[in-house]
């Protein structure tokens, strides 16, 4: 071996998740697959039959194993407990709390170390087998310092937490070209003015308070759209508020987008008004393709977001707020220039995929040098 270089320590990792839709953590396994197969590792994949995670493996060249949708924690232990005696795996990363169960109930943590992926805030369950996942899982991986100080807060030795941030892929900047294709895809003209949000519509995702600013921003900007992407129990809510506030016209329920990067092309204005994210895979995109956003900062967003700097903060979920704040960036483009250029270098310092596969490979390659 060449002085100064290091030898190649290839790891055998095993990813599960057994989510059935596809949301941010699914993106992220999918980042994280690829990244370490890229690097020389070997990854597999065990997720749930005929959910979007697997399908987009097996296209990236992945060995996928599957387990029934129907009972998927039992079915995917029983799994487990197969393919462990099967193969020697140095990590088994459960990148969801379902799979976490899995993992625990196969006993899988008495043969592999297992990593456990926290991508929520809010407390662990003091049920004894909600416990007895995370005290069996031997490194924590927190997607934010504010969700490391939710699991520290549950009683878990902050020794085994780690916090590794969502990591996205720079997409190219917009050009002419494509923000007009983008944009005739939503049927949105060249000078109409569009903001956007993306992510599943829930509650506390926040969407009904920029939805409730849309008049506001529209009395301004009377030809201004926005542009809702995903779905989630909360549209038709939403749907019908739109239609309340006699908006319904400027507002385009897109649902799922496959190719998010049409989405980010198209807009203006990215907003966030999340009421406490973990962290957002939704406005790291934004940022990454270079869009002044908008956000709430609560939760981990002050950890992504400078207000003033790489993008404009609201103290709160105040529609008077949200809606100044958008008025304010359609109304200055040398600001919302400015800010975009600060968010996508953000990005590339801090929060890139490839940081993301590097940082977790760190905590694997810990548990790999103490066995």
């Amino acid at each position: 071996m060449a002085p100064g270089r290091r030898r190649l320590i290839v790891l055998r990792v095993l990813v599960v998740d057994l989510e059935r839709g596809w949301r941010g953590g699914q993106s992220q396994a999918l980042l994280l697959l690829k990244g370490l197969r890229a690097r020389g590792h070997e990854a597999e994949l065990l997720s749930v039959r005929g959910a979007a995670l697997p399908e987009r493996a097996r296209v990236a060249g992945i060995p996928v194993h599957e387990t029934p949708a129907s009972g998927r924690r039992l079915g995917a232990a029983l799994r487990l407990r197969r393919l462990l005696r099967e193969k020697t795996f140095d990590v088994l990363h459960a990148n969801e709390p379902h799979a976490l169960t899995a993992a625990w109930l196969a006993g899988a943590h008495r043969r592999t170390p297992v990593v456990a992926a926290r991508r929520v805030a809010y407390p662990i369950a003091t049920s004894p087998i909600a416990r007895a996942r995370y005290v069996a899982a031997r490194r924590i991986i927190a997607v934010s310092e504010f969700v490391a100080r939710s699991v520290a807060d549950s009683g878990l030795p902050p020794s085994v937490i780690r916090v590794v941030y969502d990591g996205v892929n720079l997409p190219p900047l917009a050009t002419d070209d494509s923000r007009r294709r983008s944009r005739e895809r939503w049927s949105v003209a060249g000078d109409e003015p569009l903001i956007g949000c993306v992510g599943y519509l829930l509650p506390e995702k926040g969407q009904e308070f920029l939805l409730r600013a849309l008049p506001d921003i529209r009395a301004r900007f009377g030809n201004c759209r926005l542009l809702l992407v995903g779905d989630g129990p909360e549209r038709p809510h939403l749907e019908r508020l739109a239609d309340q506030l006699g908006v319904r016209t400027a507002v385009h329920f897109a649902g799922l987008v496959k190719d998010l990067d049409e989405v980010y092309q198209a807009l203006d204005v990215f907003v966030f008004p999340s009421l406490a994210e973990p962290l957002g895979s939704s406005l790291l995109m934004a940022m990454a393709a270079g869009l002044p956003a908008v956000a709430v900062a609560s939760g981990a967003v002050p950890e992504v977001i400078e207000s003033e700097v790489s993008g404009l903060l609201v103290s709160r979920p105040e529609i008077s707020e949200i809606a100044a704040s958008v008025i304010r960036l359609l109304a200055d483009s040398q600001l919302a220039a400015r800010l975009g250029l600060r968010a996508r270098e953000v990005i590339c310092e801090r929060f890139t995929a490839d940081r993301m596969v590097e940082e977790t490979v760190r905590v694997y390659n810990e548990l790999a040098s103490r066995a």
